[in-house]
Formats: C-alpha cells, structure tokens, sequence
C-alpha cells in the first residue's frame, strides 16, 4: 500500500499447562513463556509499531507476594524495549542471587515477569494517541485475585459514548471516554458482579471468607460475565483478557471482523492474531491451528480446562478482507493463494488497458507488499502471452520457418523491480507533508529497462488516499518516458471509512470519494452532496438500527470506470508526460479470490452492524461542515 495507514493491533496470549519446571527441564529455562512471547509479538510487529505491552499472571504465591507484572513502551521500537527491560530486571536479579541460577522454585517466588499466564500486545494507536496510558494491556485492580482484570484487544466500538452512559447508569464513573476503558470496566463490572454472587454462595455453603476464594475459582463463569458485558458492544474484536487468579478468555466478535487464532497441545494454549505466526514460533502445521468461530470465546480455566463457548449469536461473516490484502503477513498458505488470486483477477482490465500489447509492456509493482498479487498478475500474462503465441504459430501453418518459431517462442512478458523505497529517507520525512521535494524522492528507480513505445504498469495493493501515488510515484515512473502509466490497484475503490479498527475515519481522505464529488460538480450535480448531508442530518436523533447509509448516493450516479477515470485525471499533474490509467479490482473478483472474508464495507458501504451506518453518515457530515474530527 504506497499510502500507509495505521491499523488494527496484534494480540498474543499464551498459557503454560505444565510446572516451570518442566520447561527448565525440558528447554533449558524457566523463562520459556517469555521466550515465546517475545517471538509472537515481533512476528506480530506488522500490525502494530507504536506501542507494545507485555503482562504475566503467576499461580499460587503467597499472600503479599507479587504476582501480575506488566511493562508498556511507546518507544521508537516497543516490543524491543518491551523485553529489554525485562531482561534487565532479570538479569539483575540473577546477577545478585547468582546461586539462584538453576533454582525454578525462587526465580518463581521473587522474579517478575515469569509466571504461569501471558498476554500480549501491539498497537497502531488509531485516534492519534500514543500516549503510554493508551498503551495495552489494561490493568484493572482489587485486593481480591478475581476480581483483578487484564484487558487487550484489536478492536474498535462504534457506540463508545453508548457504553459510557450504560457504565454512569450503573453507577460508575469513568476516568476516560476510550472504547478501551469502557469495554474494560464493563468486563470488570460484572466479574465484580459474578465474584460477589459466588461469595455470596459459598458463605450459604458454609465456607469461611478465607476458604470461599477456592470455591469462586471453580464456579466463575467467564461465559456468563462475557455475556453481560457484550450485550450491546457494536464493533469488530479480538478481545482478550486474564483474570488475577488464572482464568483467561479471548472473545471475537459475532461477524468475525477481526482475526483470532489458537493452538493447544499438552504444554501450551497459545492465541495470537495470525495463524503463521503461530505456525513458526511453535512450529505447528496449518491444520493444527484453528481459527476461533464467530461470537465464541476460548475460555481457560486456571486448571488448564479449555472450552469454546458461545457468548453471542454467531451472525453474518464479515471477516475483513483487508487482512488477507495487506494487513496479515502473506505468509499464510491461503493468504498467499488469494493474493496471487487477486492479482490474476485483476489482469484482463489490464489486457485491456494495454491492447493485448504484452511485448511492449513492463509489469513491476509497489510496494513490497504488492509482490504476491504481482506474481499472479504475472503468471496470468504468460497465460495470455501463450496463447497469443500459439495463435502466431497456428495462423503461419507450414509457411513458418523454424527461425519465426523458435522467434515467436522467445517472447517473454517483461516482468522487471522498478523502484525500491528508500526506506531512511522515509522515515525521515513521514510526519513533515510540506516537503514534497523529499516526497518525490522516496523511491529509486531502475533506469533503462523501459523504452518510450512501452507501457508501464505497476500494481499496488490498494489505493487509499492517493497522495504517494501524485506526489511520489508517478512522478518518478514518468521519468523513465514510458508512453503510458498504468496503475493497478489489487483491491476495489475504498469508498467509506472503516470503523472496527483500521485507521479510515475521515471520508475526505479517500481518492475515490474525491473523485466522486469531482464528478458531481462536473455535472452540474451538486444537488447530491446537499440533499446526503440533508438525509445525515435528519438521521442523527435515530437509533443506530434506523439508520440508513445515505453516502452510497454519491457515487450512484457514476460507473466504477468513470470514478477510475477522474482519479487518473486527478493523478496526472500538468508535467506528467506520459498517460496516466487507474485500474481498480471489482468487488465480485474479491469474494472470488478470498471467499472466507466477506467483510467489504469500505468498498460497498454494507457496514455489518448498525453503528457502521451512523459512522459513515457522521463522516459525511464532518465533512461538509468542514470539522476536521473523526466520525467514532
């Protein structure tokens, strides 16, 4: 994706079934579930490099003994600075107790961060705060084990301010007005509900307070507390959360939205928000990890029980497709099958584009990220190429001589790495839009590979707000003379914002919403855009379920090739020489080439919960008062 954008964020728990010292043993350190976490939280660092967080839970110290460690970093490079200062304290500790070295049992009394229960985390920080308060994971605290609370997800919420007022309701009163902190005071609410009515219980019983905590260990129902709290959440989560006692969940939301994988064997349970990565730190096969289902939780009982329990009705998978377009490392055996997938699909629009002209072509792509989608866009011209060599051969009959053959079957499609980004310079310069000089110099070109009777195309992942592409890219494309540009796009136009945890809040941004209203006014039909904000507005005192998405009425009047056209003309700035095309992917051609994730609402505007429909309208009102705030 030239334009980046800050995503969703990466969850890792895991939980160690057997004693420490059956890890010492058998691995050679006690430190074993650290050791791995680190692992899935920086194969994870892809979804998140603002923040990372890092808690463990130890089972069965003593009274006035430490516990529930947690170390967060906001640093340049948190999930490092996460685990170093681990490692120093541990370190340290060793160094003063050397004799110690070999004792599992002491490291396990008086060492942090070693225990029996992980949870980890990295962030994009999604409203534009990096602050270390909104750093996960969360700590909710009590003098009682079960009722201290640890909370981190990948999530967004589009009722915030409904939860807010539903936790006032009930008597609290939040410190913050986050999704964040209201999605964990729910939770902790009625886990202080459940305790209490199981305390409650246990005193009937008979048990001494003293004596009613193993009595509550048993019988909390973390099914019953996820129900509670959830019951009117409106978002896409991966949500996962430890209890100071031992029990840990990790909850999806019931359309999917966000990923959750996990793997369980006689040593470990292991979660993290992608399969591979599973896969390679614990060196597992595909079909061994398993993708937790829609509105269920994975729930861990401090015995090392494990369950999957269903705590809202599973509806409609949405699972977003934009993990399997960029988000998710490629690594994945069907998300590389469907980027190359994606590719493909895409390449007879580009046949098209070019004239069937393959000999006078250069097929590259940008980013890196877009290599895999390149690939089957490449493979899908030695098709055509093969085919147009075979009708060469089959037209010429016995007039051919075997110099013509053997010429005819020489023609290669010229695939070739055009520009390589210079990635210092681009951390340099990411923050400062004023320096579009710089800008223009992100990427390096391979000069003399192109000839001025070629085409150029180059495919990117997606188009999002279209700025690299103008300032940047083509730019430094035209330099080679190509007579025509074509950019291609392996993902259909982003049209509308995303509201579950990608960072797309401000309708404004998107290319292809500018296109469309470049399109209207065009066409004297600036009615539109009055009459959408007229519609928004009205809709604002209604309930989330009664609300329509009035925003489709922009781009109803055009074709996708027309919308296509105006951002190529937007594109194109005066000095371009070369012709400029944009060529996006059809919606159909996505659900072909990734069937299992039908989440589309930033292509389509079919948002799969109520609150999407509020959030698109709000943004379309933001945007024609001018407020430059974000819709959730």
């Amino acid at each position: 994706m030239s334009d980046a954008i800050k995503h969703e964020c990466g969850i890792a728990l895991v939980r160690l079934k057997k004693p420490l010292q059956f890890y010492k043993d058998k691995y050679g350190s006690a430190f074993y579930g650290i050791n791995k976490m680190y692992l899935l939280m920086e194969k994870q660092h892809n979804r998140g490099q603002d923040g990372a967080g890092f808690a463990s839970v130890k089972f069965n110290v003593a009274p006035g003994t430490r516990y529930i460690s947690r170390v967060r970093s906001n640093k340049s490079s948190p999930i490092q600075d996460v685990f170093a200062q681990i490692n120093d304290r541990l370190n340290s500790l060793l160094a003063e107790n050397p004799e110690k070295m070999e004792d599992v049992k002491w490291q396990e009394e008086n060492m942090p961060y070693i225990g029996n229960l992980f949870l980890g985390h990295v962030r994009y920080g999604t409203f534009g705060k990096n602050s270390i308060e909104s750093v996960h994971p969360f700590l909710r605290q009590s003098n009682w084990k079960h009722q201290n609370l640890i909370v981190a997800g990948n999530f967004n919420m589009t009722n915030s301010r409904q939860l807010l007022e539903e936790l006032v309701e009930l008597g609290q009163h939040p410190k913050e007005f986050t999704d964040t902190v209201t999605v964990m005071e729910k939770i902790g609410h009625f886990l202080e509900d459940e305790v209490a009515q199981l305390y409650q219980k246990a005193k009937e019983q008979g048990f001494s307070k003293k004596d009613a905590s193993p009595f509550i260990e048993e019988h909390l129902s973390l099914r019953k507390v996820l129900q509670r709290s959830s019951k009117n959440w409106d978002g896409g989560y991966a949500m996962a959360g430890l209890v100071g006692h031992g029990d840990a969940f990790v909850f999806r939301d019931p359309n999917g939205i966000r990923p959750t994988y996990f793997y369980e064997d006689e040593e470990v349970v292991v979660v993290a928000s992608e399969r591979p990565v599973i896969q390679t730190v614990f060196n597992v096969d595909t079909e061994d990890v398993q993708e937790l289902e829609r509105g269920h939780a994975l729930i861990i009982k401090k015995s090392g029980v494990t369950a999957i329990k269903k705590i809202l009705e599973p509806r409609e998978n949405k699972a977003c497709s934009f993990e399997r377009i960029y988000f998710s490392r490629g690594s994945d055996a069907s998300i590389y099958k469907e980027r190359k997938m994606l590719g493909k699909l895409v390449f007879p629009k580009i046949l098209e584009s070019i004239a069937s002209d393959i000999s006078n072509t250069v097929f590259s792509y940008i980013p890196n990220t877009a290599e895999t989608s390149f690939y089957g866009m490449t493979e899908a011209a030695e098709d055509v190429l093969n085919q147009q060599k075979t009708a060469k051969i089959l037209a010429g009959g016995t007039k051919l001589s075997a110099r013509r053959v053997t010429e005819i079957l020489s023609e290669r499609a010229r695939f070739e790495k055009i520009a390589i980004k210079d990635a210092k310079l681009r951390t340099f310069i990411a923050d400062d839009s004023s320096r579009d000089d710089l800008v223009e110099h992100v990427y390096d070109i391979t000069y003399g590979v192109v000839k001025p009777t070629d085409n150029l195309v180059i495919i990117d992942d997606s188009i999002v707000r279209g700025t690299t592409l103008k300032k940047s890219i083509i730019k430094i494309l035209d330099r080679l003379s190509p007579k025509k540009i074509v950019v291609v796009s392996s993902a259909p136009q982003i049209r509308y914002p995303d509201c579950y945890g990608i960072d797309m809040a401000r309708i404004e941004a998107f290319i292809a919403f500018k296109a469309a209203i470049g399109l209207l006014e065009d066409t004297k039909q600036e009615y539109v855009i009055a009459d959408v904000y007229k519609k928004s507005k009205e809709q604002q005192s209604k309930s989330d379920v009664e609300i329509v998405n009035f925003v489709k009425e922009i781009y109803a009047p055009f074709t996708t090739e027309e919308v296509s056209a105006k951002i190529a003309q937007m594109l194109k700035t005066k000095d371009i020489r070369a012709s400029v095309e944009v060529i996006y992917q059809t919606v159909e051609n996505l659900h072909k080439a990734c069937p299992d994730n039908l989440g589309d609402w930033y292509f389509t505007g079919d948002y799969p919960t109520p609150g999407g429909n509020r959030v698109v309208n709000e943004a379309f009102i933001n945007f024609y008062e001018g407020n430059d705030k974000r819709a959730y």
